[in-house]
């Protein structure tokens, strides 16, 4: 069972709320949120309500400040658990929307897109198997983006307004 706890004070402090499942917007639960105690399963946290807005994938642990989950601001307005996964991990991207283009399959990590693809700007993508993180620069960092299993035509498809993929990681769920 996955449990979230936000709280509205810095290092878990003051006012905080539990939550072991999905919701679509927490504001009624909580007005700002700058720590997270993670004690149970992998979450999206979203910015907005309805999983809209920057994206931060949480695994168990503790996250002091909204710095720790490599967040823009201490706004969380909605969150999702995502299943563990032990499979196999596939993904084509391409540069082009709607599947066309330069077209590369990847089973694996990659800190760099443009040195292993030689195109930074991904513009739809298939994850065919496993959960993947689409981070907007190289080497895991800035902006990210959870992909499920699916067909993704356009980088708004996964809640992006710049085709910008620096680097994807698959995200692990098991120890």
């Amino acid at each position: 069972m996955g449990k979230i706890v936000f709280y509205e004070g810095r290092n878990f402090q003051g006012r905080h709320w539990e939550c072991s499942s999905d919701c679509m917007d927490t504001f009624r639960h909580f007005n700002y949120c700058n720590s997270i105690r993670v004690s149970g399963g992998y979450w999206v946290a979203y910015q907005r309500p309805n999983y809209m807005g920057y994206q931060y994938i949480l695994g168990p642990g503790e996250y002091p400040d909204y710095h720790s989950w490599m967040g823009f601001n201490n706004c969380i307005r909605s969150c999702q658990m995502f299943p563990p996964y032990r499979g196999s991990y596939k993904m084509r991207i391409f540069n082009r929307p709607d599947m066309m283009g330069q077209m590369m399959e990847f089973s694996d990590d990659c800190p760099n897109v443009y040195e292993r693809f030689r195109y930074r700007d991904i513009y739809s993508c298939n994850v065919m198997e496993g959960f993947w993180i689409f981070y907007e620069h190289p080497n895991y960092r800035g902006r990210q983006y959870f992909m499920r299993p699916g067909e993704y035509r356009s980088c708004g498809d996964w809640g992006c307004h710049n085709p910008m993929v620096g680097s994807f990681r698959r995200m692990r769920t098991h120890m």
